[in-house]
C-alpha cells in the first residue's frame, strides 16, 4: 500500500448478485451498486467461445451501466457453467434446475466468471474471464430432489452455490474458489493494475 494520500475513484458494482456484493464487503472495499440497462442476448456472443461469452457479457454490462456515469470505475461480470460443450446459465424452473444437476452429477465441469472493468474518466474497459474446474459427487435422487426443492438453484448458474448446501456435492476444485462463488478476487485485483490502481488501496478497515 501506498504511503502518501491519493484520491481513488469511486467503485461501482454492475450487478445484483448477493454474492458479489458480500465478497467486496467483506473485503473492506466501499462500492456503489449501480443498476446496468443491459439485458443479455444471445445474438451478442453468438459464435463466441464460453470464456469469450462470459467476458463479453460481463464487459458489456459494465459498458451501459457507465454510460450514466462521469468518473469512476465500473464493475461487470458473467458467470456460467460448462460441462464439456454445453453451457448452463441460471434454472428457468424445477425442472430445469434438476436436470442440470443430474447432469452434473459425478463429473468434471468449468466454472467461467467473466469480469470487466470500465474506467470511466480513462476510456478504457479491461475484460478477462477466469475458469475453475469443479467435480462433483455421484449425486442420489434424494439430494437432487431436497437442492431443487430448496432456494438456492434458482438464481445461480448451473443450479448450484457452492457456498451454501451445494458444498456437499463438490469433491474437487482446481481453481479459484471465489470465481465459482462469482466473483474471481485476483483477477479483479489484477484488472485493478493494469488502470494503476492497488486493491490494497481500497480495503478500508482492513490495511493500514
Amino acid at each position: 500500500m501506498s504511503n502518501k494520500t491519493t484520491i481513488l475513484p469511486n467503485l461501482y458494482l454492475a450487478s445484483q448478485s448477493p454474492r458479489r456484493r458480500e465478497i467486496l464487503t467483506d473485503l473492506g472495499i466501499p462500492f456503489t451498486l449501480l443498476k446496468s440497462p443491459y439485458k443479455e442476448k444471445p445474438e451478442d456472443v453468438a459464435d463466441l467461445t464460453p470464456h469469450e461469452q462470459a467476458a463479453k457479457f460481463a464487459g458489456l454490462k459494465a459498458f451501459h451501466a457507465a454510460k450514466t456515469l462521469d468518473e469512476g470505475v465500473v464493475i461487470g461480470a458473467d458467470t456460467i457453467v460448462v460441462l464439456a460443450s454445453t453451457v448452463m446459465g441460471k434454472p428457468k424452473d424445477r425442472a430445469e434446475a434438476r436436470q442440470m444437476l443430474e447432469s452434473l452429477s459425478g463429473k468434471t465441469h468449468k466454472v467461467v466468471t467473466g469480469i470487466a472493468i470500465v474506467d470511466v474518466g480513462g476510456l478504457a474497459t479491461i475484460t478477462h474471464a477466469e475458469s475453475t474446474k469443479v467435480t462433483f459427487k455421484d449425486l442420489s435422487e434424494r439430494e437432487i430432489r431436497i437442492y431443487s426443492d430448496s432456494a438456492e438453484p434458482y438464481d445461480k448458474a448451473g443450479a448450484y452455490a457452492i457456498q451454501g448446501l451445494a458444498s456437499l456435492f463438490v469433491e474437487r476444485i482446481e481453481g479459484c474458489y471465489f470465481n465459482v462463488v462469482g466473483f474471481p478476487v485476483a483477477a479483479f485485483s489484477r484488472l485493478l493494475k493494469e488502470i494503476g490502481l492497488e486493491i490494497l488501496d481500497y480495503m478500508k478497515g482492513k490495511v493500514k
